[in-house]
């Protein structure tokens, strides 16, 4: 049965802490308020379990995410972890077939908190792309990348905040998300991937698309075409059979991950026949997961 990595679901506990916050991010009600994003009005329909079941019920696994755009991860520690142990108090008490990322601090990193997290049964850890873009970011975080690599567990890399106000509300998904996911690609590349050189990552949104860019690569002296990380793994969120394929043309199918963002967007039918389908949406995520693929 079909892996989703990558969903969201706002339960009680966390709408809560964001409730009571006064400055962002922050609930108003169902309106979201962000720094560098416009207000939000979120449908409460988007998060009711009962209807996220609904949509899950052919899915065997569906791992949910805290939503790094909203910045809690950067926020100062007393503010922050209150949020985050709200979202982990949720996540864990979901039913099937929900699972979850654990997330973290990042302005107290704190190895032995992620691994009592992680203990609980989460899938691994959820790390924004702003703090993982570059040399600095990747060294400030190594602690946590090896409590991953102690347990067998992946990372998985979402968009963080966008970096400033600017253009219409599409702006940030498609502009400074996507930069993020670049940037965090090349910079696992030639930074992480040397200290931790057993660790599954996940990056979401098809990296940016960054493994396009190959040949300019190549051009400015980069690893020669071919040269593929069979860890480094990106989910589909958002994307369509148009930019799968390429990807695969580009890294080969066996890193392609099924992943939808729910509840803003679906997964997409990488159209591309059966076998493909049964590797993105189930093989491969197993892979990623080190789980067992299920005979259900």
């Amino acid at each position: 049965m079909t892996v989703d990595v990558h969903q969201h679901l706002w339960a009680p506990a966390f709408v809560d802490a964001l409730r009571r916050r006064a400055a962002p991010p922050r609930l108003d009600g169902w309106t979201l308020h962000l720094d560098g994003e416009p207000a939000y009005e979120v449908d409460p329909a988007d998060h009711d379990l009962a209807g996220r079941l609904a949509l899950n019920e052919d899915l065997e696994l569906a791992l949910v995410s805290l939503s790094s755009p909203l910045g809690i991860e950067s926020l100062p520690p007393e503010d922050a972890w209150p949020i985050i142990d709200a979202y982990h108090e949720d996540v864990l008490g979901l039913p099937e077939p929900f699972g979850g990322w654990a997330a973290t601090s990042l302005a107290d990193i704190d190895p032995a908190r992620l691994a009592k997290a992680l203990d609980q049964g989460l899938a691994g850890l959820q790390l924004p792309a702003t703090a993982v873009r570059d040399q600095a970011g990747l060294a400030r975080v190594a602690p946590l990348l090896d409590v991953l690599a102690e347990r067998g567990l992946p990372l998985f890399v979402h968009p963080g905040p966008a970096d400033e106000p600017e253009g219409p509300g599409w702006w940030p998904a498609v502009v400074p998300y996507v930069q993020q996911m670049h940037a965090s690609w090349y910079a696992f590349a030639a930074f992480g991937r040397p200290r931790h050189p057993d660790l599954r990552v996940c990056f979401a949104l098809l990296a940016g698309l960054a493994p396009l860019h190959s040949e300019r690569l190549i051009n400015r002296g980069g690893e020669s075409r071919g040269q593929v990380d069979s860890e480094m793994f990106l989910e589909t969120s958002s994307y369509g059979p148009r930019a799968i394929d390429a990807v695969i043309r580009e890294l080969g199918i066996d890193v392609v991950v099924n992943g939808s963002d729910q509840p803003y967007a679906t997964a997409p039918d990488p159209a591309l026949g059966d076998a493909a389908r049964h590797a993105i949406a189930v093989a491969n995520p197993n892979r990623l997961l080190n789980r067992k693929e299920s005979r259900k």
